[in-house]
């Protein structure tokens, strides 16, 4: 079996589930998910954004029998289907997007919407995505005040319609997922947000650690070690809300490491670094529940690794953060990029990668974000700058057991 399908042998929480998912389907041959960037029209000025949206829609996009012969090639993956996210720029933008969503609920795919909070996201549009076969609904939300939000994202009053939105997303059934990028400028409005995402319910809190491309590469990343700090805060904040990761992979790392020490009773900070920004955090948060609680098991997927991302005009990409492309689907299937694309398969190869992350242990479940190696290399195969760890550095057999070859 192929590396990034390996199960993690005896790696289990207190309710025997795995600590760390595998996709049920070999990761080399077809994605976990699959995101389509319908448009990248939006009129929003996000201080952070990757697709450097404008208002305005670009002539060449993919059209609608395009997207519908895209959507019959991520159909032609099979059973279970890719989770299909339709993005942007803002998806609403395009007025085809309903159409779209009905075509791919009836070829059977989990239809999901990432759009952005602008007037045009009212509760009746929200309602007629649903109406249309939509699943899930994810909403960005980078600060706990007006104030904080508002500023990131560059224009007044989307923090209220936020708001809004993820109400009458409840309202009418669709999932929410929150998601939040964080950045060295917004990094302590992270317990505020876990509170409101406890307090107003979501499927899920998914926290992106800024990857320096776009918009983005203008604003201040965190340091290795703050990383280090907010992803231990956030295993915390797990225990009591479902927590994922976007390219912050190491956070599988830090899920192993803290459960082999929670299973042998030795606190965290005797044998590793929880820094100023870590105890910032967890004081900010506040009493929090303790113990397995809602604990989500990270799923191991990664860019070209059961990731794959369709870009407005049709170009394939590992990630919408890495801007390689493996051809377009204009010119050549989906499922033939995803699998044979020289790109593609070295992503895919530990063997391939350099330095720390070619020699860490933790290598098959982690990998590292290929996004920022490549943002700050020009190498998608090195190192990621974000972690901190140093190979070899973690003494606990079991854990470094649990992901040998």
């Amino acid at each position: 079996m192929s590396p990034d399908n390996r199960p993690i042998p005896g790696v289990m929480d207190e309710r025997r589930r795995p600590l760390i998912r595998r996709p049920a389907t070999d990761s080399g041959e077809r994605p976990f998910i699959v995101i389509w960037e319908v448009t990248r029209a939006c009129d929003l000025a996000c201080l952070h954004c990757r697709a450097e949206a404008v208002p305005d829609r670009h002539p060449d996009e993919l059209t609608t029998s395009e997207g519908e012969e895209l959507i019959d090639q991520v159909a032609a993956f099979g059973t279970p289907p890719p989770l299909f996210v339709l993005t942007g720029g803002d998806p609403i933008k395009r007025p085809d997007l309903l159409h779209l969503i009905e075509y791919a609920t009836a070829r059977r795919l989990p239809a999901a919407l990432s759009p952005s909070a602008t007037p045009l996201l009212t509760a009746r549009a929200i309602a007629e995505v649903r109406a249309a076969g939509a699943v899930a609904l994810s909403l960005s939300l980078d600060g706990d005040s007006a104030a904080v939000h508002d500023a990131f994202r560059g224009i007044p009053g989307v923090f209220g319609r936020t708001l809004a939105a993820w109400e009458a997303a409840q309202a009418c059934g669709l999932k929410v997922q929150i998601n939040t990028t964080v950045t060295g400028t917004n990094s302590m409005a992270l317990p505020g947000i876990a509170h409101l995402v406890r307090d107003r319910g979501a499927m899920v809190w998914s926290v992106f650690f800024l990857v320096p491309v776009g918009r983005g590469a203008t604003l201040p990343q965190l340091t290795a070690a703050e990383c280090e700090d907010v992803l231990h805060f956030l295993y915390e904040v797990g225990a009591a809300l479902p927590v994922k990761t976007t390219e912050g992979h190491h956070f599988r790392r830090i899920v192993l490491q803290r459960a082999m020490l929670e299973r042998q009773g030795i606190a965290p900070e005797s044998v590793m670094a929880l820094g100023p920004l870590y105890h910032a955090l967890r004081a900010a948060l506040g009493p929090w529940p303790s113990g397995p609680g809602r604990r989500r098991s990270p799923m191991d997927v990664n860019a070209a690794r059961g990731f794959v991302f369709i870009s407005h005009t049709g170009t394939v990409h590992p990630s919408g953060f890495l801007p390689l492309s493996a051809g377009n689907v204009r010119q050549r299937p989906l499922g033939e990029l995803y699998r044979e694309s020289p790109l593609f398969r070295a992503l895919r190869n530990p063997a391939a990668w350099h330095g720390r992350c070619g020699r860490c242990e933790f290598a098959a479940v982690c990998g590292g974000s290929r996004s920022r190696a490549y943002a700050a290399t020009s190498d998608p195969l090195g190192d990621d700058p974000l972690c901190a760890y140093v190979p070899g550095s973690f003494a606990f057999t079991e854990a470094r057991a649990a992901v040998a070859p």
